[in-house]
């Protein structure tokens, strides 16, 4: 079993940045890929982010160059750096292991 906890969604205007955080906890979670997923609504949800144990990383082509995602393995904690952020990144954020899922984060992207 997996918990996660994520925190750091609000809302920004556009051009602006926020940075979110996942805590895991339970069974080894620093051995798993980690990732983010957004969903708007009326949208599917989507990959945003996706990070290895070992810091293989890969983006969704729509916030490439805007978006870092980054993990400390010893805290057990994902990050995701977000900046030159647009209302199209309005959505709940969600963080992922495996199979298990954070609550959500929103964040809202006035323009």
């Amino acid at each position: 079993q997996v918990q996660l906890v994520e925190s750091g969604g609000g809302l920004v205007q556009a051009g602006g940045s926020l940075r979110l955080s996942c805590a895991a906890s339970g069974r080894a979670s620093s051995n798993y890929a980690m990732a983010w997923f957004r969903q708007a609504p009326g949208m599917e949800r989507e990959l945003v982010a996706r990070i290895t144990r070992d810091a293989y990383i890969t983006y969704a082509e729509s916030v490439k160059g805007r978006f870092t995602i980054s993990r400390d393995n010893a805290k057990n904690t994902m990050y995701l750096q977000m900046i030159s952020l647009k209302p199209e990144d309005t959505a709940v954020y969600y963080c992922n292991v495996r199979s298990f899922w954070g609550q959500g984060t929103q964040v809202t992207v006035s323009s």
